[in-house]
């Protein structure tokens, strides 16, 4: 691996850590030449999986790209990145399990809206005003009327775990 600090190849793995979602290995490395530290994460390849958009153009389907739409809409809200990465995680999961080659975006998106929900209510109506092109206000308060008779799987998770039936 590059060093970032001097470009040198020479560089020792000092420590190897299997990550949350079990899926990559996180390595802390320091450069034989300049000491400097620093991580990698590995990460299992998988087959190449194309995106198809809206006006039936394909791109290959981007990690990042789904994780800055999250961060996109949770912006100025108190949720941690661990958070959205966890749930980047998740939605990829569904998708290899769904073993699809191309994945079209009228599923990715309410794939996430499904995770931003859970996640916070806000970033959940921000999201889905831009997939599904809001064009009035009326179009917000539908959503957000929906949003409020939807009872938050994650109060229905912690009453259960007590055994208390809501």
């Amino acid at each position: 691996m590059r060093c970032a600090k001097c470009n040198s190849l020479d560089d020792k793995v000092i420590d190897s850590r299997l990550s949350k979602d079990g899926f990559s290995i996180r390595r802390r490395r320091e450069c034989l030449e300049c000491g400097f530290r620093f991580t990698t994460y590995e990460q299992l390849e998988r087959r190449d999986v194309l995106v198809v958009k809206r006006d039936g153009t394909r791109e290959p389907f981007k990690r990042e790209k789904l994780l800055g739409g999250l961060i996109k809409a949770c912006e100025k809200r108190k949720v941690s990145l661990d958070v959205l990465e966890t749930a980047v995680d998740e939605i990829i999961s569904e998708f290899a399990e769904d073993n699809l080659r191309e994945i079209p975006t009228r599923i990715i998106g309410p794939r996430v809206m499904q995770h931003l929900q859970r996640i916070d209510p806000v970033a959940f109506v921000r999201y889905a005003s831009v997939y599904r092109e809001f064009k009035d206000v009326g179009e917000f308060t539908e959503v957000i009327d929906t949003l409020e008779k939807t009872p938050r799987r994650e109060d229905t998770r912690q009453l259960d775990l007590f055994g208390i039936k809501s």
